[in-house]
C-alpha cells in the first residue's frame, strides 16, 4: 500500500466510541452442564428452541476456521451476505461524506447499500472484456473513497478476475477492498482466503447460498483481520442468526462430500450447456463462467426471454446491465432441467 494501513483512520468516529450490546448469552457461555437459567427472559417450557441462539455462532465458526484453514477470530458471521455488506458500510463510511466505488455491470446490492446508507457510490466500469480498468479505479480514489467492491468471480458476467489486478489495487488503496467471493466454489481460480493475513484492507465475503445449496437459511460469511471483525462485532445484532440457520449450516458443512460431488455435477453440467449453447444460430457469444451461471449474448433478449418464459423457463434478462446489451444469464440447473432447458431452446423460432 501506498502508506502503512491504519484501520482506525477508516473507522467513523460514531463507531469508534460505541460500546456493543452485550446480550446474556454473551456474559454467560453454557459449558454443557445443568444449569438453570434464569437471566435472558425466555420462555422456561423446553421446545428446542425457546432458549436464545448463541450470539456469536461459536460451533459454526469452529467449524468453518478448521474448513477454510482461517481463525475463529478472522470471521464474522451475517444474515446472509447482504447483512454482512451491509455492516462494511455503516461501520465505515460516514453518510453523506463518504463514496465507495464499484464496477459494473457487477452484483446491484452494492449500489443499493451505499443509496440506504447515503454513501456516494463512484462507478468505474469494467472493460469491454469484462476485467478491471485498475488505472481507471485508482484515479477515481479520493480522499473520501473507503472501499472498493470487487465481485470475483463477478456476477452477472461469470468470469473471476484477474489476480494481479486485485493485488495491484490492494497495494495501492489505502482504504478497504472488499472481495465478493460468493461463486469461488465454481472456479478453477483460487480464492483469497490463502493471503488473507498479507492484506490488512482486504475483507473476503462468502456465502452458504450457492454452492452449498442453503440459500433458503440466508448465512453470510466475512473474512477479515482480527481487528475488522471486532469493529463489525461491534455492530452487528445481538442474535442475528437464529438457532435454525446455525444448526443446518452445521449440518451442511460437515455433509463436505456430498457438497463437493454436488460442484462437481454442476461444473460439468456447465460444460454440456456451455457447447449446447453454442450451437444455437441466435447465440451471438457464450461468455466463460467460473460460476454456476452462464452469461449469453443473443440476437434479442426480450423475444428470448419471453419465449423461455412462455415454455415454463426463468431465465434472467441482463440487458440493463452496462456491457451487457442483449444477455442472458442462464443458471446452471440439474442434469434434467438442462436437458429441458436444451430442447426447448433448440426448439425456439
Amino acid at each position: 500500500m501506498t502508506s502503512v494501513f491504519n484501520i482506525n483512520k477508516l473507522v467513523r468516529e460514531t463507531v469508534k466510541g460505541l460500546k456493543p450490546y452485550s446480550s446474556a448469552r454473551d456474559e454467560y457461555v453454557s459449558d454443557g452442564s445443568k444449569m438453570i437459567f434464569l437471566d435472558a427472559n425466555e420462555n422456561p417450557f423446553e421446545n428446542g428452541l425457546n432458549r436464545y441462539p448463541d450470539p456469536q455462532q461459536r460451533s459454526l465458526k469452529t467449524l468453518l476456521a478448521d474448513q477454510r484453514q482461517v481463525q475463529e477470530k478472522n470471521i464474522l458471521l451475517g444474515n446472509g451476505s447482504d447483512e454482512v455488506l451491509d455492516l462494511i458500510f455503516r461501520a465505515f463510511c460516514e453518510p453523506n461524506q463518504d463514496n465507495v466505488i464499484t464496477l459494473p455491470p457487477t452484483y446491484g446490492m452494492y449500489k443499493v447499500l451505499s443509496g440506504i446508507n447515503a454513501v456516494e457510490n463512484v462507478e468505474v466500469r469494467l472493460t469491454p472484456d469484462f476485467e478491471l480498468d485498475v488505472t481507471q479505479i485508482l484515479e477515481r480514489v479520493d480522499e473520501k473513497t473507503k472501499i472498493i467492491f470487487i465481485c470475483s468471480p463477478n456476477n452477472p458476467t461469470g468470469n473471476a478476475f484477474q489476480k494481479k489486478s486485485i493485488e495491484r489495487l490492494l497495494e495501492n488503496f489505502n482504504g478497504l477492498v472488499v472481495i465478493d467471493e460468493a461463486y469461488v466454489d465454481f472456479s478453477e481460480k483460487e480464492g483469497w482466503l490463502s493471503v488473507l493475513a498479507n492484506y490488512p484492507n482486504l475483507i473476503i465475503t462468502q456465502t452458504m447460498s450457492k454452492a452449498y445449496g442453503m440459500a433458503g437459511i440466508r448465512l453470510g460469511i466475512c473474512y477479515a483481520s482480527a481487528e475488522i471483525i471486532t469493529i463489525l462485532n461491534k455492530i452487528k445484532p445481538p442474535y442475528n442468526i437464529n438457532q435454525l440457520t446455525q444448526y443446518q449450516a452445521l449440518k451442511r458443512i460437515l455433509d463436505d462430500t456430498m457438497v463437493q460431488e454436488e460442484v462437481q455435477q454442476i461444473l460439468k453440467e456447465r460444460k454440456t450447456l456451455t457447447k449446447a449453447l453454442k450451437l444455437l444460430d441466435f447465440v451471438n457469444k457464450v461468455y466463460p463462467s467460473d460460476s454456476n451461471f452462464i452469461l449469453v449474448k443473443v440476437d434479442d433478449a426480450n423475444k428470448r426471454y419471453q419465449q423461455l418464459l412462455d415454455a415454463n423457463v426463468v431465465v434472467r434478462n441482463r440487458s440493463n446491465q452496462p456491457l451487457c446489451e442483449n444477455t442472458l444469464r442462464f443458471t446452471v440447473g440439474s442434469p434434467e432441467e438442462n436437458k429441458k432447458l436444451i430442447a426447448i431452446l433448440k426448439e425456439l423460432g
